[in-house]
């Protein structure tokens, strides 16, 4: 039997490599995240963001947003950007008003949602709308407020006030400080 030595040398050296490629690729998770972890970072990045809140198998609330980032620490959040649209829904399931910004924080501790530049809220069938910079609504009770300077205009005319509470759907509020001017029906 002969016995051929190149070839038992390229077996060999072909198992040494491949054995040292085997078990010199060890990655250990600590020193991964050491490279890769950024603790400011979201846990989840959702583009064209599009939820619906039901209840009882009726939609009450949808929710558009072009980015949502959303975090576990230090406090439960979800960070809606570059656009933010909220339809709310009357209970025959017909959009009742809307509430448009530019950017938005879900705090899920608080059931709070603030919508901050540019907001705006409107009430379809009354023609209303209110203008402010930032605004409070409580998921809980479905209430919003403001302490910041609101414009109300609606067929009726213009209102400007210094806070404003209201309901979701927009259909009476309140302002807590108010100035202007408004033209009453005879």
């Amino acid at each position: 039997m002969k016995i051929n030595l190149n070839h038992i040398f390229i077996k060999v050296f072909t198992c040494i490599i491949l054995g040292s490629l085997l078990f010199s690729c060890v990655n250990d998770l600590e020193s991964i995240q050491k490279v890769t972890y950024d603790p400011k970072a979201p846990d989840e990045v959702t583009k064209d963001l599009r939820v619906f809140y039901t209840d009882s198998g009726y939609a009450r609330v949808e929710i558009f947003a072009s980015l949502a980032e959303t975090y576990s620490k230090p406090t439960p959040m979800t960070k809606l950007k570059d656009g933010i649209k909220v339809n709310f829904f009357d209970g025959n399931g017909k959009v009742i008003s809307t509430l448009t910004a530019l950017y938005g924080e879900i705090n899920h501790l608080k059931g709070t949602f603030l919508v901050r530049d540019s907001v705006r809220l409107i009430n379809h069938e009354k023609k209303q709308r209110m203008e402010t910079e930032a605004l409070y609504w409580n998921q809980k009770d479905s209430s919003i407020y403001t302490l910041s300077n609101v414009v109300v205009r609606s067929p009726k005319g213009v209102l400007f006030g210094d806070g404003i509470r209201t309901k979701q759907d927009f259909s009476e509020y309140e302002f807590l400080k108010p100035y202007g001017k408004i033209n009453f029906d005879k």
